[in-house]
């Protein structure tokens, strides 16, 4: 099945609402040059609303010439009207163990995206995203309210736009200055740097949206029109994708003259052709999930949007599998690995954690020193290079984790019973092993595969509470079950240097100029038997999982060096850009104005002024973690290339760890990218042949990986949005205090503080005599009136600017998964303190 490319509805900024568009898509690889424009009526036909694309001649002769740029689509899912090409860059997500310590926000525009290709137009690191802005048409609405939210998809595809020059074609034209401030002085008298360029879309070079949406069955509004007898009307839930004819013939059988019994009926739809004569795209019905708003119809739902392969792997790819359980380590690879099977390795996972990467060992040497090694799970030895599972794996790229289950990258067999290091069982691994100081200097360093064989299996809580008792004697009962071979007391010492060695890293790093940026971030208990939330809490990141940080970040520093020393063409290494420049400045004006002693010249500045410029007082650790989630907006993603594609070796270096080399080694059964780079390892140490693959094909392994990651980190957090969104409904209404983080004229933002979501409070949906919004200085202010709750009191005055401390209500509405927040009235007593709940402000992105 063919799915022809979505349509955009394009022009440049500052045109009239009515003039006509600019651009619109055809299909990939498109070659309309022998088709002329139909943008005027033509007698017997359909008026075009869409254009026809560039010829795939033109668009590379217009790459060469600088007269077109290429990069990804991104969409603000929440102001589906705007769309920009990144300039050129990404954010950073959020990791795991070895966390990088800037994280994607959760920024909605930032959703599918994939980095700009190097054929970039150069010198637009420093300029600002080009914009492209919608031009809606709404002659053909179907209800009669528009079609705003048909004409725009989320950041999908590869695309080459037209930029409009500064000072010529857009002499004269509003220039955005932000999301919401225009300018509407003649670009001509602007400086260059201030000038927002503005471009219209000619050609997509490649798709990556799946061309599903989820969303409900409607009956098309005009009952006598032809096309009320052919077709439904599917409305997805996510507005930046366009409506859709349905053919009624896909429909249940009944939906036309029962229409309401599916009001709540949650479909997923393709898109299977988009007419350039009409608003709507053509679709197809691929299956009906259940009821909106339950937990498995809406997962379903997000995975098969995403593009995630939740299938059960098939007969080829199991056929890969040893097939004589229980499986052993055949003899001969005894005699090639190091063995370690007598020495005390120990693992420290979350406690429901089944896919153990990682194992850690530390024992003394003499002169004080330590041997400490970190023991990866050799997951290549089991996934033959081009097999089936090979394939399926690389296609996968990534385990995804929701609330409530694991979409595996590998079969179960190897992710939690022959690769993953669970206790008293030889595994294969490969490890990085040191002799350190207790300052933490490497003194020597060895790499290679190794048995293992772990002696507990240790949680986060345990190794957290040897931390805080170093001279405690744990009674057994508190600890997992230890291998007779070694004591509870000797992996209780061998923890308590791990954590002298790993504050002492840690350390280190930050003065080296490290950033961290923690993010509040939801944890669940639910129903063992319903599946449903019972509560959240905000998890709190501590020295046990700042320990074993520390040394995934070490293991995975040194492979880069070591892979790039071996194969400086072919290393697959990992890149943090800097932040980028226009979002950056704004937010250095930002804190300018809100008297903020902010330090943005370095990574290393940033984290150094967060630190200082906060005290430990409720309201200062809020003032925190809102600037916290502000500097996350102008940081880029951390992306996997290939070293021989990228000819500045400046380019390599990671922002967020301010290193020259890093990559991903210690997550193999999760992440695809590092089991390549085990494979590279394998091969710099002798064990293996290099494969002869080139930079290019090795970068477009890369891309993918980059892909699926940013798509399974979208997939997390909407799971996380579900079960919340479920959580209040079931349990609601929720009170928590929040903090004001933006103001604008009519409503204000709010970072809720005990659960860590980001609401919107609407001035009319509160009872209130009146509002005033005003600038004090540069500062936004609201002054809402309240309505007297009796005829006795008199009004009450509430100032809401940013940084106000208030108290709010989240409550649950009619549509399904949505709640709002209320602001409570002042002087409303009876909150718990955010801060009991969570035990503090030092918060951490998931681990598993």
């Amino acid at each position: 099945m063919s799915h022809p490319d979505y349509r955009l509805h394009l022009r440049p900024l500052g045109t009239p609402r009515g003039a006509s568009s600019l651009a619109g898509p055809r299909g990939v690889g498109a070659s309309p040059g022998d088709k002329k424009s139909k943008s005027k009526t033509t007698r017997g036909k359909k008026k075009s609303i869409f254009e026809t694309y560039l010829s795939k001649e033109d668009v590379s002769e217009g790459l060469k010439r600088g007269t077109l740029i290429q990069g990804v689509l991104r969409i603000n899912p929440k102001k589906f009207h705007e769309a920009f090409i990144p300039s050129p860059v990404i954010k950073p997500e959020s990791n795991d163990k070895e966390t990088e310590g800037a994280y994607e926000s959760d920024l909605p525009e930032e959703l599918c995206g994939s980095h700009l290709l190097q054929q970039s137009l150069k010198g637009y690191n420093d300029s600002p995203d080009v914009i492209i802005e919608a031009q809606f048409d709404d002659s053909d609405s179907e209800d009669g309210h528009g079609n705003m939210q048909n004409a725009l998809v989320d950041g999908v595809k590869k695309l080459s736009v037209c930029v409009h020059e500064k000072g010529k074609e857009d002499a004269g034209a509003p220039v955005t200055k932000d999301e919401n401030t225009f300018m509407s002085q003649d670009t001509r008298a602007l400086p260059e740097k201030s000038l927002q360029r503005s471009a219209k879309v000619v050609y997509i070079l490649e798709k990556k949206h799946s061309r599903a949406a989820t969303g409900f069955l409607k009956l098309l509004a005009d009952k006598n029109s032809e096309l009320f007898r052919k077709y439904a009307l599917f409305s997805p839930s996510d507005h930046r994708v366009p409506r859709i004819y349905v053919p009624l013939k896909d429909c249940p059988q009944d939906f036309v003259t029962r229409p309401k019994d599916y009001a709540n009926t949650l479909f997923i739809c393709r898109i299977v052709d988009w007419k350039e004569d009409s608003n709507f795209a053509l679709g197809q019905l691929a299956k009906s999930l259940g009821q909106a708003g339950e937990i498995e119809p809406e997962t379903e739902g997000i995975l098969t949007e995403y593009g995630v392969d939740f299938s059960d792997f098939s007969s080829e790819v199991l056929e890969c599998l040893p097939q004589d359980l229980p499986w052993t380590i055949p003899p001969e690879e005894f005699s090639k690995r190091r063995d370690l099977r007598k020495d005390c390795v120990f693992t420290i996972d979350p406690s429901t954690a089944r896919d153990l990467d990682d194992a850690l060992s530390c024992k003394p040497v003499a002169d004080g020193n330590f041997e400490v090694g970190v023991h990866i799970a050799d997951v290549s030895y089991f996934v033959p290079e081009g097999s089936s599972l090979d394939k399926v794996a690389a296609e996968r790229a990534t385990s995804v984790y929701l609330v409530q289950k694991v979409v595996p990258m590998l079969p179960r067999l190897l992710c939690e019973e022959l690769c993953s290091l669970n206790p008293m069982t030889d595994k294969l691994t490969f490890s990085v092993i040191w002799t350190l100081t207790p300052k933490g200097k490497i003194l020597s360093e060895w790499f290679g595969q190794t048995v293992i064989r772990s002696c507990t299996k240790l949680s986060y809580e345990h190794a957290q509470s040897m931390i805080e008792g170093p001279t405690r004697k744990i009674p057994e009962e508190e600890l997992p079950p230890v291998s007779p071979e070694h004591t509870s007391e000797e992996v209780h010492r061998a923890v308590l240097n791990l954590h002298r060695i790993a504050k002492e890293l840690r350390q280190q790093r930050f003065v080296d100029g490290a950033l961290r940026l923690d993010q509040l971030k939801l944890a669940f208990t639910l129903d063992h038997e319903t599946g449903l939330p019972q509560g959240c809490h905000i998890y709190e990141y501590r020295d046990s999982n700042k320990l074993v940080e520390e040394f995934m970040l070490l293991a995975n520093m040194a492979v880069a060096r070591k892979i790039h020393c071996a194969f400086p063409e072919r290393a697959l290494l990992r890149r943090h850009p800097p932040p980028q420049t226009k979002m950056l400045n704004d937010l250095v004006e930002f804190c300018d104005q809100m008297g903020l002693p902010m330090d943005f010249s370095s990574a290393g500045a940033l984290n150094k002024s967060l630190m200082e410029t906060f005290g430990d007082d409720k309201y200062s650790l809020a003032r925190k973690e809102v600037l916290t989630n502000m500097c996350s907006r102008p940081m880029q993603m951390a992306l996997y290339f290939c070293s021989g594609v990228l000819q500045d070796q400046a380019q390599f270096r990671h922002y967020a760890l301010n290193v020259p080399l890093y990559t991903h080694f210690t997550s193999p059964i999760r992440r695809f990218a590092d089991v390549l780079v085990h494979r590279l390892l394998a091969a710099t140490l002798g064990y293996r042949e290099l494969q002869d693959v080139e930079p290019e094909a090795l970068q477009k392994q890369a891309d993918h990986c980059n892909d699926r990651r940013m798509a399974s980190k979208r997939v997390q957090e909407l799971s996380t949005s579900l079960f919340f969104a479920i959580l209040v409904k079931e349990s609601g209404p929720l009170e928590s205090e929040a903090m004001v983080m933006g103001v604008l004229s009519q409503a204000f933002d709010v970072l809720v503080l005990r659960y860590g979501v980001q609401k919107r409070i609407y001035c009319n949906a509160l009872p209130l005599q009146s509002y005033r919004f005003q600038k004090v200085g540069k500062k936004p202010e609201l002054t809402l009136v309240w309505e007297p709750e009796d005829a006795e009191q008199g009004p009450a005055q509430q100032v809401v600017s940013i940084f106000s401390l208030v108290e709010v209500v989240l409550r649950a509405e009619a549509t399904a998964l949505k709640y709002s927040a209320i602001l409570k009235r002042p002087g409303t007593e009876g909150l718990l303190d955010w801060q009991d709940e969570q035990g503090g402000g030092d918060l951490a992105e998931e681990q598993d």
